[in-house]
């Protein structure tokens, strides 16, 4: 994969990732909310991966 696609992919996640933090954060979703789906979330891709 060519260095500046690498760095167009990062760059997309993390403004992704901002975004839904702000969209998150505007609309009142608590915090604790969040890091519950995103523990969540990786737990259910860690269990996938050990198929």
């Amino acid at each position: 994969m060519p260095l500046t696609s690498f760095l167009g992919l990062i760059a997309l996640v993390v403004v992704a990732a901002g975004l839904t933090l702000l969209l998150a954060f505007h609309l009142g979703v608590p915090m604790a909310a969040l890091a519950f789906a995103a523990l969540a979330g990786s737990l259910i891709l860690g269990i996938r991966q050990w198929r």
